[in-house]
């Protein structure tokens, strides 16, 4: 064998042993990749589709929020439902425009991953840095036994929303910013966090009694309003969550015992939904 061949040899020797190191990589990346997110069935559908005047202001997809960071899941700040609890919606918010008023929401589906979000920061005794305004009497290591976090939600199932009524025409809302004063979510309306909602006695996601609807003391405009988005939505088939002013069920539930974990985003949805 010539110098010269046992030198092209040993090239292509260099050469296999380098594509087939580039091969194996390529295939092992290919193997550990992320599997894709799992899609929303056919018939879940943006709110905004169904009626683009309902306002939307979803809490989990910024940090104000009793966590106090954007939740695992919520890539894109929108409301997605299963479309009979989206029409359900619309009918309402026909009924309260004729009164110059609109719906806003804060939140609709949330993934199982959100879920498993707020079990870990409940958790995490440590974490407080949002007590102030969301649960300023309760002590975190009630949160559980008290029902106010839960491993399962029913906002999982794609139709449970929490929401509140507006004043027509809509006031911008004062954007949160991490590090502000917080004040506690059962102060009057001009001390606690600015909200162009109607009075409701508390803020949004308040751990304490006073947010149960019909709370005694809470009278006056206060629980006409509460009574308002009560009566509403439940003459077209929601049911309130007595201890939240703000949560409602559209029944029959679609997916009564499915709990889901796409993300909310677009991407998830059938095109077109």
């Amino acid at each position: 064998m010539t110098r010269l061949t046992r030198a092209l040899r040993g090239t292509i020797t260099a050469f296999a042993a380098v594509l087939a190191l580039t091969t194996a990589s390529a295939t092992a990346s290919a193997t550990t990749r992320a599997p894709a997110d799992p899609k929303a069935p056919a018939d879940f559908v943006a709110l905004s589709s169904v009626d683009a005047t309902i306002i939307q202001e979803i809490r989990y997809f910024t940090p104000h929020n009793f966590v106090g960071e954007r939740i695992d899941g919520y890539r894109q700040p929108m409301c997605i439902l299963t479309r009979p609890a989206a029409q359900a919606l619309h009918t309402a918010q026909q009924q309260l425009l004729r009164k110059g008023y609109s719906l806003k929401v804060y939140d609709c589906y949330r993934p199982q991953r959100a879920v498993d979000h707020f079990v870990r920061w409940a958790k995490d005794l440590d974490d407080q840095a949002m007590k102030g305004e969301f649960y300023p009497r309760v002590d975190k290591t009630r949160l559980f036994q008290d029902g106010y976090i839960a491993e399962r939600s029913g906002h999982s199932r794609g139709s449970t929303t929490d929401l509140t009524i507006v004043r027509l025409p809509a006031r911008p809302t004062h954007p949160y910013v991490p590090g502000q004063p917080l004040v506690p979510c059962y102060a009057p309306k001009d001390e606690r966090f600015p909200d162009n909602s109607l009075d409701m006695g508390t803020g949004f996601d308040c751990f304490d009694t006073l947010a149960h609807t019909l709370d005694p003391r809470i009278q006056g405009q206060q629980r006409a309003n509460r009574l308002l988005l009560k009566s509403t939505l439940e003459k077209l088939g929601f049911v309130n969550l007595a201890e939240e002013w703000w949560h409602y069920t559209y029944q029959p539930e679609p997916y009564p015992d499915t709990y889901f974990d796409f993300p909310v985003s677009r991407a998830s949805l059938t095109p077109g939904r």
